[in-house]
C-alpha cells in the first residue's frame, strides 16, 4: 500500500498514512514519485487559507516521477506514446470542460468551474492525487510531458517558474526595458532570469533577506535593495536614480504583501506596465488612492495594470529545460 502525507484538516499537523493502490481506468497511469515540491500554496493549505479545499488532502501539485503502470494509451502534447518507465511531469490543472465561457471565450481554462487541481482541489477521497506520496494516480486526460534530463534541475524552478514565465509574458517586456522585480523569493528570482531572457536591458530587485538578495544578484539582477532597511521614500529615490527619473518600464510584484501592489504602481514610469503575481491569498487590505497612484501618475488610457489568469506554461518550461537554456538551480545559461 502506498505511503502518503496527508493534511487531515486546516491547522492540523501533516500525517503519514497508507492508502490502497487504485484500480486504473482506461488511459490512466500510476506515477512513482521521485520529487514533489513544497510550495507556498501548500503552506496556505495547511493553514486553511484557501476556499473549497476537500480535506483530508494529499498536497503536492508539481511533481516528477516515472510511469510505473499504464492502462490503455497515454500520449504527450506532441502525440508520442508514453511507455512504462518514462520519466514525466504533468499539468496539475485537470478536467476542464472545454465548453464553458471561461474555456472557450476567455481562454482561461484555470477558471473553468469544472476544473480540478492535483494536490489542491482533489482530496484524498478522490484517490492518490497529490505529490506528497509514493505514487500518484494520473487520471484519464491528464497532460504529461516527458523529461529526459536531471529531475532536480527541472524541479528547481517549481511552480514559481511557470508563474514567472506568465508574468513576463503579461508584462510584454521589450528589448532594452528596465524591469523592477519586487520580491526575491522563488517567483521573483525566476522573474529576473526570464526578464533577461526576454530582452530586458537590466533588472532591479527589491527584496529580503540578504541571502535571497545574493541569490537574486547571482541570477542576474543588476542591483538589489533590502526593503527592510529602507522606507518608501528611499526606495522610490533608489529606483528613480537608476531610471533617469522615470521609474521602471515594467514592475513585477511577487511578494504577497498587499502594500507592494500600490508601491509597484508608484515605482513604475508613466505608461509603464505593472504585473501583479504575488497575491494568491488574502493578506489583508492596503491603502490605495486611485487618483494619485493611478490616474495622475498614469494618465487614462496609458497605464497597464495586469494581473495573472494563472495559466500554466508547462510546455514552454519543459522546452527551456530540454534545450538547456535554463540550467542548474534555474539559472539562465549564457
Amino acid at each position: 500500500m502506498p505511503l502518503v502525507a496527508v493534511i487531515p484538516k486546516p491547522n492540523a499537523p501533516v500525517e503519514l498514512r497508507e492508502v490502497p493502490t487504485p484500480e486504473l481506468e482506461t488511459d490512466s497511469a500510476l506515477l512513482a514519485v521521485e520529487l514533489s515540491e513544497v510550495c507556498g500554496t501548500d503552506v496556505y493549505l495547511q493553514q486553511g487559507r484557501l476556499q473549497g479545499v476537500p480535506y483530508p488532502l494529499v498536497p503536492g501539485h508539481v511533481s516528477v516521477g516515472r510511469l510505473s503502470k499504464i492502462r490503455g494509451t497515454l500520449r504527450d502534447v506532441e502525440g508520442q506514446v508514453f511507455r512504462e518507465g518514462d520519466r514525466v511531469t504533468f499539468l496539475d490543472v485537470h478536467h476542464t470542460c472545454n465548453a464553458c465561457w471561461f474555456c472557450l471565450v476567455a481562454k482561461a481554462t484555470t477558471r473553468c468551474p469544472e476544473r480540478k487541481v492535483y494536490g489542491i482541489t482533489y482530496g484524498l477521497d478522490d484517490g492518490l492525487c497529490g505529490g506528497w506520496a509514493e505514487q500518484i494516480y494520473l487520471k484519464p486526460g491528464t497532460l504529461c510531458i516527458k523529461l529526459n534530463g536531471d529531475p532536480e534541475t527541472f524541479m528547481a524552478g517549481g511552480c514559481a517558474l511557470p508563474t514567472a514565465l506568465h508574468a513576463v509574458e503579461r508584462g510584454d517586456i521589450a528589448i532594452g526595458d528596465t524591469v523592477l522585480v519586487l520580491g526575491s523569493g522563488p517567483v521573483g528570482i525566476n522573474a529576473i532570469i526570464l526578464s533577461l531572457m526576454r530582452g530586458a536591458l537590466r533588472v532591479l530587485c527589491i527584496g529580503a533577506p540578504a541571502l535571497r538578495l545574493t541569490a537574486a544578484a547571482e541570477a542576474g539582477a543588476g542591483e538589489v535593495l533590502n526593503f527592510a532597511e529602507h522606507n518608501e521614500r528611499e526606495k522610490t529615490e533608489w529606483i528613480l536614480e537608476r531610471t533617469n527619473g522615470r521609474g521602471a518600464d515594467v514592475t513585477i510584484e511577487a511578494t504577497g504583501a498587499p502594500d507592494a501592489v500600490v508601491q509597484a504602481m508608484r515605482f513604475t514610469r508613466d505608461a509603464g506596465r505593472v504585473v501583479i503575481v504575488g497575491q494568491y491569498t488574502d493578506h489583508g487590505p492596503t491603502a490605495f488612492n486611485p487618483h494619485l497612484d493611478l490616474n495622475k501618475r498614469h494618465p487614462p488610457g496609458r497605464a497597464r495594470l495586469l494581473g495573472l489568469r494563472l495559466l500554466t506554461f508547462l510546455p514552454q518550461r519543459a522546452a527551456h529545460f530540454r534545450s538547456g537554456s535554463i540550467g542548474a538551480m534555474g539559472r539562465a545559461q549564457e
